[in-house]
């Protein structure tokens, strides 16, 4: 019966891994981690950019856009609907203070009701929009009063100096 259960319990142990191929696996992780941070740091750069030339189309009109750059914005031609993705990011904006993502829902739906109509769950959309945002770096998640989620627009800083880790690597603008 010994010889049953040893030869059992060896099938079931799991080779540790040699010297060599922990140096690779450490390696590997050193550079995922840096491929991440500089991810963050172009998406940063990317959304000042945009920034920079949203604000200036704003200022002197669509003109100073040409047909490349405005894909490149998603401006396509100017005949494009305004989506959810673009109220979430207006809310966030005129609200400059943090908000939950049913503050986000219910404004949007008191505002403009057509851009969730046809949602099965505007919730669930709204959530996927705000963590759509976060990946951007145009909005930044901060605990709430009782500790659920909001969302603040990464430009405004007045959401507080006790941040997480987690905000911590979250691009700010």
């Amino acid at each position: 019966m010994e010889n049953a259960s040893s030869a059992v319990a060896s099938l079931v142990e799991v080779p540790v891994p040699d010297q060599h191929v922990q140096k690779v696996i450490d390696s590997a992780e050193v550079e995922l981690r840096h491929l991440i941070e500089e991810r963050v740091e172009v998406t940063k750069r990317i959304c000042t950019v945009k920034q920079i030339i949203i604000g200036l189309a704003n200022l002197y009109g669509d003109v100073v856009l040409d047909d490349a750059l405005s894909g490149l914005l998603g401006r396509d031609g100017g005949a494009r609907q305004p989506g959810i993705t673009r109220a979430c990011r207006q809310v966030l904006l005129d609200a400059g203070r943090p908000m939950s993502a049913r503050e986000v829902c219910d404004q949007i739906q008191q505002s403009v009701p057509v851009l969730l109509a046809r949602h099965k769950d505007p919730m669930a959309t709204i959530y996927t929009i705000l963590g759509r945002l976060v990946e951007y770096g145009e909005v930044r998640v901060l605990p709430g009063a009782r500790g659920q989620r909001t969302w603040i627009w990464a430009g405004d800083r007045t959401g507080g100096s006790s941040m997480s880790q987690a905000e911590d690597e979250i691009p700010d603008l």
